[in-house]
């Protein structure tokens, strides 16, 4: 999972923490700083719905129905028509559920944003993360390639990759390790596992 978020910060962090910051109108450090750990939640979700939900070809449909890697031609457009949404959904669905709304209340305490712009940032992120997925897999890696993405250990369990990501993408302030401790509860109860 590393290489993954490393690959998505290398090739599209600059300009989604640009556009995220200026469609939100929030400080780009804040939103440089959410990105990495919106992403291992989106992986989460997805291993979830693989593990619990029909294999690989869950993950395939979830890439097929939502991934489209077009939208990472115009992000700019996407974050723009996502911004004006006046009824976000931080669940996505079932994809998150009550962790991703719980994770966009989070990110208005830890960051200081007010409650309708936190909840609109996981749903802004989400299409971009999906579609890079999609077109990784697209590009070569496979629905196996993807899959096997979704647990970097291979031991079968993402939960502590994902909490290793939430920790090393958080710094090293004592309100940054209690925001990486309640989101890697969260993700602990995403992915039905224990803390």
């Amino acid at each position: 999972m590393g290489n993954l978020l490393d690959d998505f910060m290398g090739s599209m962090g600059s300009q989604v923490t640009s556009q995220l910051s200026s469609q939100l109108g929030i400080d780009k450090g804040v939103a440089g700083a959410i990105i990495p750990q919106v992403l291992p939640m989106i992986l989460g979700g997805l291993k979830k719905q693989k593990d619990n939900f029909g294999g690989e070809q869950r993950v395939d449909h979830i890439l097929n129905k939502y991934g489209s890697s077009s939208v990472l031609d115009d992000i700019g457009g996407l974050f723009s028509q996502k911004a004006q949404d006046q009824n976000p959904d931080p669940a996505l669905g079932g994809l998150l559920g009550d962790a991703g709304i719980q994770a966009s209340k989070l990110f208005g305490k830890q960051f200081n944003l007010d409650g309708n712009t936190a909840s609109k940032i996981i749903p802004m992120l989400a299409p971009v993360i999906l579609g890079f997925l999609t077109q990784k897999k697209d590009s070569g890696a496979g629905s196996s390639g993807i899959a096997s993405l979704l647990d970097a250990d291979g031991d079968g369990s993402v939960l502590d990759d994902v909490a290793g990501f939430l920790m090393s993408g958080l710094g090293g302030s004592s309100s940054s390790s209690k925001g990486g401790g309640l989101l890697g509860g969260l993700l602990g109860s995403l992915l039905g596992g224990k803390k």
